[in-house]
């Protein structure tokens, strides 16, 4: 076991390499399951290629990502008065790998049972990713938080193309189904060095409180008091609406290449290496580039570069201007991801660390709720992808405009009592 006291370099480096090694195992779950194969397998398998398949998979989505957002504050909580991280983030990450598994079973009109596999892992994904970005602040210094949560969002892009050429045989095979299992043993095989290295001291509960009790309280007394956290507050408020547009781009771009632009099956998979590789230089240079002027300028800086990204996929009419999009919005949404979990680390007070984790999660879970909702809206009324697409910008100008007002600065979050 690695002592989060130890203060050996080497055993530092070690304790970094094990938690960004969680971010490459994955990885392989939201590439194969949430953003390429089974959403297509469900929609033209499950759903024998009928319209309504989409419907059905906005559902799945909607519902995975609001339970998430509910629960996470709460579970972070409870997490926080047991200091048990490590042992919330192995049940959800268990309830991921077995979900992710079982859905080699779904076959056609089997919606049911498709969707609530698909709900069931998105949530052990999702929730799980609560106590793992909780981990940052215990494996690394304040002044090393952008470098170290870029080195993790780069190893989870370089897990997504691992994971991609180790399904591409299966692809060309027309094995859908194996890639689930593939994706499910990759998770399993590269999160286990985690749970084996990494130390969570345990608290006894002394009181013998429920720990449920104690979680919705802590987060009822958060939410009264959370005129304390103001500079904080205003800082989730801003990345609600800016990661609205990241996670709209994220799930409609395959869909968007396919119908807009018509890109084939191989198209899309040359396009998401294209997305992931750029992703982690991404990450990981303005990782570092974030330590050295700040989180609040680079996400800024990021944000330019998405709006330069949606104007160039309104504007551009062909396959080679959209691989343009896929280059630049690969290097904003590695940059932006780990910059906003490296400034929330910043700011956030050292004794609600996951509570606060799980606010942060609650607002990036529902923001990809509402986002897809109103691209799908203003594409149906219009009947035009590109408006779609030109309305994102909405979301990333709002969401600069708040963070101007957050102070990058974590003694402007001394303020819980």
């Amino acid at each position: 076991m690695i002592n989060q006291a130890q203060p050996s370099k080497s055993l530092g480096r070690l304790r970094i390499f094990v938690w960004s090694l969680f971010d490459f195992a994955n990885t392989s779950f939201s590439i194969v399951v949430v953003t390429f194969l089974y959403a297509v397998y469900f929609k033209k398998t499950v759903c024998f290629d009928q319209p309504i398949g989409d419907f059905y998979w906005s559902l799945g989505t909607g519902i995975s990502m609001i339970i998430t957002a509910f629960i996470a504050p709460i579970l972070g909580a409870i997490a926080d008065y047991s200091t048990g991280k490590k042992r919330f983030l192995l049940f959800f990450t268990v309830l991921c790998i077995i979900a992710t598994s079982l859905l080699y079973f779904v076959g056609p009109g089997q919606v049911l049972l498709g969707l609530t596999l698909f709900i069931l892992a998105n949530i052990g994904f999702e929730a799980g990713l609560v106590f793992y970005d909780a981990f940052l602040p215990e494996i690394t210094t304040p002044k090393n938080y952008g470098r170290v949560s870029g080195y993790g969002f780069g190893m989870g892009y370089l897990g997504s193309l691992a994971t991609l050429l180790l399904i591409y045989p299966f692809i060309q095979l027309n094995e859908i189904r194996l890639t689930f299992l593939v994706a499910a043993a990759f998770f399993l095989v590269f999160a286990i060095p985690l749970f084996v290295f990494l130390q969570d001291n345990r608290r006894k509960n002394i009181l013998g409180e429920s720990y449920t009790f104690v979680g919705v309280r802590r987060v009822i007394n958060t939410i009264t008091h959370l005129k304390n956290y103001k500079n904080l507050a205003t800082f989730l408020l801003a990345f609600f609406f800016y990661i609205e547009g990241v996670n709209t781009v994220i799930f409609f771009a395959g869909n968007y290449a396919s119908t807009t632009l018509h890109f084939s099956t191989s198209d899309l998979l040359i396009f998401f290496a294209t997305v992931q590789t750029t992703a982690i230089g991404g990450s990981i240079i303005l990782g570092i580039v974030a330590d050295a002027i700040g989180q609040k300028k680079t996400i800024l800086l990021t944000i330019v570069v998405w709006l330069i990204t949606l104007a160039i996929a309104y504007w551009g009419e062909s396959k080679g201007s959209f691989y343009v999009v896929g280059l630049l919005a690969g290097a904003a949404m590695g940059s932006c991801q780990s910059t906003s979990r490296s400034l929330m680390s910043k700011l956030t007070p050292s004794d609600k660390k996951t509570e606060f984790f799980g606010f942060y999660s609650f607002f990036g879970k529902s923001s990809a709720v509402l986002g897809p909702i109103v691209f799908g809206y203003i594409s149906y009324q219009t009947g035009n992808q590109r408006s779609a697409i030109a309305s994102l910008a909405a979301f990333f100008i709002i969401g600069m405009i708040i963070l101007f007002f957050v102070k990058d600065d974590p003694k402007a979050e001394e303020q819980a009592e």
